[in-house]
């Protein structure tokens, strides 16, 4: 047997072995030291992993590495912590490009401003002479600029559109934050990114994905320009993930976009395919608009009459998802609210009840209020829980702008994690960077410890082992994938797809502090650091 590569003095992950062999692009023999070192031959590079952790390749259940990519050529916040570092990246960014007609960008936190809403004025200081929209990390709400808000026609007596609103001042002009589909009042009249900016983007994302021992994602949010930069990059082979695309479902449209879907499903290539569609129910918490059965309660704890947006009819939904489902896509559902939550199970059920019980294999990313007796409906339904663990910590996203708004019973229903897996629930895992960080060691590492560098744990009966956050970012993510049968999993006949840590964090070392310093995809070595 030829080898390409062997791993050796390592744990790995899942298997009762120290050692690995790699010939072509599967994973040739699995066993110990001894009879794995001797199937090295003249060519073949032996790695000593010293005691480090080798794992299958992580597979992010739910990521958007094309916009995020491009976020980070534009107005970045990478190194910004609150609002002044905020507004030196963006005046930095101001002054290198006088250029352009627009300035864009993404990734300041709610967290660094009052009420999680920065102002008109404060974006006009540091650009006064053209148009800004800057999205925020969750891609919720935008901060615009008096010059944005001109161009498109908002004043004080422009109505909230029905799936959004405009955060106004005392006399009803607008304030500067527009939360959802009010984004999208201005967003219309900026420049139009193509399919080339999307390519630089989704180069610089995936980038950035394989340095952290991602193999393969399910992006999230592909539409057609996206899905074009897709296809370039698998078409000279400079796409190195396997990834599925979740096809964006236009909530201003009806059903005969499903036609459309099929047609879209069709532009596939070698690692990428467009079988998922990505359904957005409901908003997200820290602006109240998701979706919730209960009314949200105002400042002092009492009930208002708010119970959040519902970004696609409730009552179509289980006729969306039927027909879907019928036409064999997988449905990747947005759903923030215990509310959406239901909505999505419900539409789950209907299908099932309709078509019977297909391998479509539906997910509901990011699970964040579920109400107690829905926890069951997910295995019943084979419904896969995606959970992007980073935010289950206390941070000011939760402490001053969820959990006094929910109440402290429905509070304690935020992430249930080990709770869904207690049911039987599969679980898989990914980040929606870049609305959070896409470092896989930082997500598992709350999701074992609910915590973040406050210490103060976050429903710590939640918490999950390290094996089961392993797993969830491993096989849970193939399997919704549907690739658990080539990879994430270490046996011998798998292709292989790798990550090697600079420990093993499954001793004393804690995830958070651990890092990637090699990739492997399909027996290709893509980063090494």
């Amino acid at each position: 047997m030829h080898t390409d590569h062997v791993f050796i003095g390592g744990r790995l992950f899942g298997a009762a072995a120290t050692a690995l062999a790699v010939s072509g692009d599967r994973i040739a023999a699995i066993g110990d030291d001894r009879r794995i070192v001797g199937l090295a031959g003249p060519g073949t590079r032996v790695l000593d992993l010293g005691g480090r952790l080798l794992t299958p390749g992580f597979i992010d259940a739910h990521v958007h590495p094309g916009t995020s990519g491009l976020d980070r050529l534009r107005v970045g916040f990478e190194d910004a912590t609150d609002a002044p570092t905020a507004a030196k990246s963006i005046s930095r960014y101001v002054t290198e490009n006088p250029e352009l007609p627009w300035i864009i960008g993404a990734g300041w936190s709610p967290a660094w401003y009052q009420r999680g809403c920065p102002d008109r004025e404060a974006l006009d200081g540091l650009v006064p002479d053209r148009p800004a929209l800057l999205w925020n990390s969750d891609g919720h709400s935008a901060w615009a600029n008096s010059a944005a808000l001109a161009m498109a026609g908002i004043d004080a007596a422009t109505p909230d559109p029905p799936d959004g609103r405009i955060e106004r001042l005392d006399d009803g002009s607008p304030q500067g934050t527009l939360h959802e589909g009010a984004a999208t009042l201005v967003e219309r009249h900026a420049p139009l990114d193509g399919v080339a900016d999307f390519e630089r983007g989704l180069h610089r994302g995936q980038e950035d994905l394989l340095a952290l021992g991602i193999t393969g994602w399910q992006d999230a949010n592909v539409f057609p320009e996206l899905q074009q930069a897709y296809l370039r990059l698998a078409g000279d082979g400079r796409l190195k993930a396997r990834v599925v695309g979740a096809l964006w479902w236009d909530r201003h449209r009806g059903l005969e976009q499903i036609d459309e879907l099929v047609e879209r499903r069709r532009m596939d290539a070698d690692r990428f395919s467009p079988t998922s569609v990505k359904l957005m129910l409901d908003g997200v918490a820290e602006t109240f608009t998701a979706s919730v059965l209960e009314p949200w309660l105002d400042e002092s704890g009492r009930p208002t009459d708010n119970h959040g947006v519902d970004l696609i009819d409730p009552g179509m939904l289980p006729e969306i998802v039927t027909r879907l489902d019928g036409r064999g896509f997988q449905c990747h559902f947005h759903v923030i609210g215990d509310a959406a939550a239901r909505h999505a199970l419900d539409a789950i059920e209907a299908a099932r009840s309709a078509n019977g019980v297909t391998d479509n294999r539906h997910h509901l990313a990011h699970i964040q209020i579920v109400h107690p007796d829905d926890i069951p409906r997910f295995a019943e339904l084979d419904a896969v829980a995606n959970a992007q663990a980073l935010w289950a910590c206390h941070e000011v996203y939760q402490d001053e702008l969820t959990i006094p708004f929910l109440g402290p019973e429905r509070a304690s229903w935020q992430y249930p994690f080990a709770s869904l897996v207690r049911a039987g629930a599969r679980l898989a895992m990914g980040s929606d960077w870049g609305v959070s960080t896409a470092d896989v060691m930082a997500q598992i590492d709350t999701a074992v410890t609910r915590t973040s560098d406050s210490g103060r744990p976050f429903y710590p009966e939640e918490c999950l082992t390290p094996e089961q956050a392993l797993t969830a970012s491993t096989a849970g993510s193939a399997f919704v994938n549907h690739a658990e049968t080539e990879t994430g999993a270490l046996r011998e006949g798998m292709l292989a797809d790798l990550a090697v840590l600079d420990r093993d964090p499954l001793g004393p070392d804690r995830f958070r502090d651990t890092r990637v310093v090699m990739t492997m995809i399909g027996g290709e070595v893509v980063y090494e650091g």
